[in-house]
């Protein structure tokens, strides 16, 4: 990364997802590409300041909350013509409503190079804090990144009863003020009042909270926490706390009958 620094040298921007919040959860690259950047835009509204304050001391350091795309795409082109090495610093991964594809059509047509290194998403962070397994055998092997209309409609097919009926997990993005819309379309889906859910607040924050709730009580859980953003909603069978405690389900991979590359399972020849 060094060798992009310096006039006459072509610049580049990095896409670095900053993970969910804690500041120590970020992968080795992203780290060292923020340590080394001698431009870093980022997202303060939602991004560790502990983890910004890694930069080096002479980096110049923007914060973007309050811009326009038009204003971050100005910045990270005008850096990068100049030969410097710029650290455009998203929350969790870029990947995942990371508003980053944008920001790519603007650096493609200006012909500036750039990557993508990818972070840990808050779904992740949240299930971790809530010590779940978002896949479990014979309950669910599939999970769904979404997010419930708003402001925002969803693309045909997308509504979020559509994809409840699969009846995978969910994991719900910027939906923590929709929860009566939340509650309408899965129990629209058929989804029982029972079926378990699980809020987390700012995942890995100093204040990050947890409510282990159902899906009948969602919408009143939420407002007596005064949850109104920066939460991410994990829903499904997968979330019953009763499984951690029945031992009913486990996978085949270390069952000691089954037999796979590494190990032969007991009773076969």
């Amino acid at each position: 990364m060094t060798g992009a620094r310096g006039k006459g040298r072509e610049g580049k921007v990095w896409f670095v997802g900053a993970g969910p919040g804690d500041p120590d959860l970020i992968t080795v690259k992203g780290l060292r590409i923020i340590q080394e950047a001698d431009v870093v835009v980022y997202t303060d509204s939602l991004v560790s300041e502990a983890l910004i304050a890694r930069a080096r001391p002479d980096a110049e350091v923007l914060k973007s909350a309050g811009m326009t795309l038009e204003e971050i795409v100005a910045v990270l082109v005008d850096r990068a013509r100049a030969g410097k090495a710029v650290a455009r610093v998203h929350t969790g991964d870029p990947s995942v409503f990371g508003a980053v594809l944008e920001q790519i059509v603007a650096l493609e047509r200006e012909g500036i190079p750039y990557e993508i290194v990818p972070g840990v998403s808050a779904v992740f962070a949240a299930a971790a804090a809530a010590r779940v397994e978002l896949t479990v055998p014979e309950v669910c092997q599939t999970v769904i990144l979404t997010r419930v209309e708003g402001r925002t409609p969803m693309p045909k097919g997308e509504r979020l009863r559509d994809l409840a009926r699969h009846g995978g997990t969910l994991a719900l993005f910027l939906s923590a003020a929709l929860t009566k819309a939340v509650t309408a379309e899965l129990r629209a889906a058929g989804w029982r009042d029972d079926t378990p859910v699980v809020v987390v607040y700012k995942a890995t924050w100093p204040d990050e909270r947890i409510i282990r709730t159902t899906l009948g009580e969602l919408d009143a859980a939420v407002r007596r926490a005064g949850i109104r953003s920066h939460a991410m909603i994990l829903a499904g069978q997968a979330l019953d706390p009763a499984l951690a405690r029945s031992g009913a389900f486990r996978s085949r991979l270390y069952d000691p009958a089954f037999t796979h590359g590494f190990r032969k399972g007991k009773g076969e020849g």
